[in-house]
């Protein structure tokens, strides 16, 4: 397939949202969660990367997406220089980081950019204010926390957390995983969806396991 790039805009200095098109994705097969895989060759070689779709759906062939740049790689480079209508090689939608039927109540811990698979599940829960839902969403600065606005407003406990925080934050601060405990409580029923980078990922999940979590109720993603 060939996704045409629609728009885009700059979400921080280096962290861009995108909206892609393409005529032959499959929109009704399309679980929250799920990713893209794009595809261009770099000089000789051919470099495929992955990228979740940011989205709560697919609609009018229309998907967005979530990604920081990174310096010194192959392909975010390449996609922060296209323009409007240039276009690139695409697979997908894929992935099996999706929620788990039925929903149950859920724990979710996103940091940066992980933020972009679980915000397409929280964007489509089924009556969201009929089950306990939290969101631990990480990051190094308050412009780090990405679709706020879009957020803040759901029927869900957010608690956002900063590591570098501005002398006026009266929020949590640290790592996600340091609240950990005081999200969970006493109950032990709960799912986790955890996004990230493999540091914050691995704690986690060790976390969970100590606490006497089964893995069936931990779906994962890394981003590196």
């Amino acid at each position: 397939m060939r996704a045409e790039l629609v728009s885009y805009r700059d979400l921080a200095s280096g962290v861009r949202h995108f909206v892609f098109e393409s005529a032959e994705i499959d929109g009704a097969a399309f679980q929250p969660g799920q990713f893209v895989s794009f595809s261009e060759t770099i000089g000789e070689k051919r470099i495929t990367r992955a990228y979740s779709i940011v989205s709560p759906a697919i609609v009018d062939h229309r998907f967005e997406l979530c990604l920081n740049v990174v310096d010194d790689g192959r392909m975010s480079p390449l996609l922060f220089r296209m323009q409007p209508g240039e276009s690139i090689d695409m697979k997908g939608p894929l992935g099996g980081f999706v929620l788990k039927q039925p929903v149950s109540d859920c724990i979710f811990i996103a940091t940066g950019t992980g933020i972009a698979p679980i915000r397409s599940m929280l964007l489509s829960l089924p009556e969201p204010a009929a089950r306990r839902h939290i969101l631990l969403f990480g990051a190094r600065y308050r412009s780090g926390l990405y679709y706020w606005d879009d957020l803040k407003d759901l029927p869900i406990d957010i608690w956002p957390t900063l590591t570098r925080s501005d002398a006026d934050w009266t929020g949590r601060t640290g790592w996600v995983q340091q609240h950990l405990d005081e999200a969970i409580g006493e109950r032990r029923d709960w799912h986790f969806y955890i996004c990230g980078l493999k540091a914050m990922v691995d704690d986690v999940r060790a976390r969970l396991k100590a606490m006497g979590f089964d893995r069936k109720q931990i779906t994962y993603e890394k981003f590196d």
